[in-house]
């Protein structure tokens, strides 16, 4: 069946002011199953005065305890819904269901994470020059928090930044992508049944504009972006005409550096794990990947091999290891990066073209793909493509691989494999990006920041970093002297 989905706004689910939709596609079989509103100026307008209201007269005199409450009952109703969640992402974006129903559970998990946070933000008491004189410090909410996402994981993106945000005391208004906006209104849905009280979580749908009157409102008090870099510059420079901090998690390149005493099965697989989950289509894929010399060929062997035996199909089937671009336009790009190295003279290994079976006819669904011999300068390595596609450098020496790894405006993700500790640790203070993974790729937990440097954004989500971007200091100086001081001898 296909489903007719509302904005939610002050507590209750209502149409588009002026009715406009737009359709929600399978990219596995190109079959419409929602209609999403597209929100007017005036539903966006709507929406931040609920948000303002609610924050004013109810949510920020809300117990701690209490939104602890309201945000573990919803980690209880994403977990008795994950079934069906994991199965709608997967429909709505082309991402495969063994992944998917993990991140419903991993968003559970950081609702819980974040609801025993919410009694714990306690301030200082800090030591002053002026006696009988207090300092306290406590961390207070912003208000009225815009939080937009993007398509490829729209769940596990979400959970970075909406219960770290209700947890610290602010309201939400979350804007998903357009290209896969189903799951982010059913979590809305969770956060109603759940009890939040109208205006804390509402959701706003459609393009480009939504997020524009969202981000741009001087009524918003803080702004989380997911998505590319062009969007996010556009978006940082009117929130700072508007003296509005923003959080921004952006693109990367990520250098996957293997050298030549680390464990070559283990380093194999976790390469391939880096750059063909979630189709590539994550910015911490591993599409650099840098190896040494003295196992260059090896490894590029070993990866055109596995590469052709990764099974494709209905991304819906638990033996599906790897699905599908997630739109037509991400299909087109990602066909053109193909095309471009080629031309660029990189050598194809692997893949390179839409994949073909009959399975696999009517969907975006491109064959992993492996070029060697690439240069860091060649468009498939300096641009981030967001797909399936991987690109192999050989290096000689440490010094070059953290050449190679920082020559990129990007610094989000990045992996070392050895067996020496002191080589990894140096590596792990030399790559400029804001995690590194040891022996491993493509881990996470609740509790880890996560966050990248350079055109990969700033500020961090998770752990306690995390509900810390969606606080501020304030600082109250009581003065218990009960003495009359002339007040142009204060000193400053």
């Amino acid at each position: 069946m296909t489903a007719n989905y509302q904005l939610f706004i002050d507590g209750a689910w209502r149409d588009a002011a002026d009715g406009a939709t737009m359709d929600a596609t399978n990219p596995y079989n190109q079959e419409v199953h929602g209609h999403i509103p597209v929100a007017t100026e005036q539903d966006v307008e709507d929406a931040i005065d609920a948000a303002r209201r609610a924050f004013d007269t109810v949510w920020r005199k809300t117990s701690p305890g209490e939104r602890s409450k309201l945000l573990n009952k919803a980690a209880d109703l994403i977990d008795a819904d994950a079934d069906r969640l994991a199965l709608l992402e997967t429909t709505d974006n082309g991402k495969v269901i063994r992944e998917t129903h993990n991140q419903m559970g991993y968003a559970a998990r950081i609702f819980r994470y974040y609801a025993a946070w919410a009694d714990k933000m306690h301030g200082d008491v800090v030591p002053l020059d002026q006696k009988d004189t207090l300092d306290l410090t406590i961390r207070v909410p912003f208000g009225v928090v815009a939080c937009v996402t993007a398509w490829n994981s729209p769940v596990a993106i979400l959970t970075n930044t909406l219960p770290a945000a209700l947890a610290a005391g602010n309201c939400v208004i979350l804007k998903p992508s357009e290209h896969a906006s189903s799951t982010t209104i059913e979590i809305v849905k969770i956060c109603e049944a759940a009890g939040f009280p109208a205006g804390v979580v509402q959701v706003v749908t459609g393009a480009a504009d939504v997020g524009r009157w969202l981000t741009s409102s001087r009524k918003v008090d803080k702004i989380s972006f997911t998505g590319s870099p062009g969007v996010g510059r556009t978006i940082a420079q009117v929130a700072g005409g508007n003296l509005k901090p923003v959080t921004m998690e952006l693109g990367g390149k990520s250098p996957n550096i293997v050298f030549d005493d680390a464990d070559f099965d283990r380093a194999l697989i976790g390469a391939l794990a880096g750059i063909f989950g979630a189709t590539g289509q994550t910015c911490i894929a591993g599409s650099r990947l840098l190896v040494q010399r003295g196992i260059y060929e090896r490894m590029v062997e070993g990866l055109a091999k596995r590469a052709a035996m990764i099974r494709m199909g209905d991304p819906r089937l638990p033996e599906t290891e790897m699905g599908t671009a997630a739109n037509a336009p991400q299909f087109d790009k990602i066909l053109s990066f193909i095309d471009a190295a080629r031309n660029d003279g990189a050598r194809l290994v692997a893949g390179g073209k839409r994949a073909e079976g009959a399975a696999l006819e009517k969907g975006f669904f491109i064959e992993p793909t492996i070029f060697a011999d690439v240069r860091n300068d060649m468009k498939v390595a300096a641009e981030e493509i967001f797909g399936p596609v991987l690109s192999i450098i050989p290096f000689d020496e440490e010094e070059e691989a953290v050449q190679i790894a920082n020559d990129t405006p990007y610094g989000l993700a990045s992996g070392v494999w050895s067996e020496s500790i002191t080589r990894c640790m140096r590596m792990m203070r030399a790559i400029d990006s804001g995690v590194v993974w040891v022996n491993t790729y493509r881990v996470a937990a609740p509790q880890a920041p996560f966050g990248g440097m350079k055109d990969s954004g700033f500020g961090r989500v998770r752990g306690e970093a995390g509900i810390l971007e969606f606080t501020q200091t304030k600082t109250v100086f009581i003065d218990f002297s009960n003495d009359k001081r002339d007040p142009f001898s204060m000193k400053f």
